[in-house]
C-alpha cells in the first residue's frame, strides 16, 4: 500500500469505475485486440494498453491503430474487436473484494454509483451475468451518456455522476475508485479523491498521482475516508 498525499478527507459518496476495477474486463480487451494484431504480426503491448485504458471505444481504437500502424481504420478495428468481444464479454468476473465493499456501503446507506467509459451495448454484455450486483448502485453513468461531452481523462463522467445523486454531491465529498491512469486524472480534475487499484503490469510511474494506491480492493480500509469500518 502506498500513499501520495498522506492526508485523507472524509467523504460521503463513492463512485466506481467499471472496467478493470469492478469487472475483470481489461484482460478481455487485451484478448480481442491481440487477436487482430496477430494477423499483422503486431503486439498489443502494455505501453499502448495503458495509454487507452479509460478512453471511449472510438478514441481507444484510433490510438491503437496509430501506435501500432495497423492497416485498417479505427472504425474497422472497432467493428472487428466488437465481434470478438460480443462472444467473450459475458464471461467477465467481478474483481476480488468488490462485492464485499459494495454490499458494505449499501448496508450503511452510503450513496454509490458507477461512472464508466463503456457505452450501453458493451455495458449490457459485460454485466449480463451480474445484474443483481449492478442493481445495488444508485445510478450508472455510461460513456455514451449525452451529458458526458468528453471522455476520461476529462472530468465530465465523474462530475455528471456526482450531480445525479439525490441530492447532488459536491465533488470534494466523493471518493472515486479507478484502475486506469486516465481515470485517475479525470477524478482529480473533477476535484475528487481517488483510490487507484492498478494492474500489476502497469508502469508504476503512471500510478503516482492517486490519493491512495492499493494492490487489491481487499486492502481498502473505509474508515481512512470517514466511511463506516468493516464489521
Amino acid at each position: 500500500m502506498s500513499v501520495s498525499s498522506g492526508s485523507y478527507k472524509p467523504v460521503s459518496h463513492v463512485i466506481f469505475d467499471m472496467d478493470g476495477l469492478l469487472l475483470d474486463t481489461e484482460r478481455l480487451y487485451t484478448v480481442s485486440f491481440q487477436e487482430i494484431c496477430d494477423r499483422f504480426g503486431k503486439r498489443y503491448t502494455w505501453d499502448v494498453k495503458s495509454s487507452v485504458m479509460g478512453k471511449n471505444a472510438v478514441a481507444a481504437c484510433q490510438t491503437i491503430r496509430d501506435a501500432l500502424e495497423l492497416p485498417m481504420t479505427a472504425e474497422e478495428l472497432l467493428a472487428e474487436t466488437r465481434q470478438i468481444q460480443e462472444k467473450i464479454f459475458p464471461s467477465a468476473k467481478l474483481m476480488p473484494g468488490v462485492e464485499k465493499l459494495v454490499h458494505h456501503l449499501k448496508k450503511h446507506n452510503i450513496p454509490i454509483a458507477v461512472a464508466t467509459s463503456s457505452a450501453g451495448v458493451t455495458f449490457k454484455l459485460k454485466t449480463s451475468q451480474h445484474k443483481d450486483f449492478f442493481s445495488l448502485f444508485d445510478h450508472i453513468v455510461l460513456g455514451d451518456d449525452p451529458d458526458v461531452k468528453n471522455s476520461k481523462p476529462q472530468p465530465d463522467s465523474f462530475l455528471v455522476c456526482a450531480s445525479r445523486f439525490s441530492p447532488p454531491a459536491s465533488p470534494e465529498k466523493c471518493l472515486v475508485f479507478e484502475d486506469a491512469p486516465n481515470g485517475v486524472k479525470a477524478a482529480l480534475a473533477a476535484g475528487m479523491q481517488v483510490v487507484m487499484i492498478p494492474d500489476d503490469n502497469l508502469d508504476p510511474s503512471l500510478t503516482q498521482e492517486a490519493t491512495l494506491r492499493l494492490r487489491s480492493m481487499e486492502e481498502f480500509e473505509p474508515q481512512l475516508f470517514g466511511l463506516p469500518a468493516f464489521d
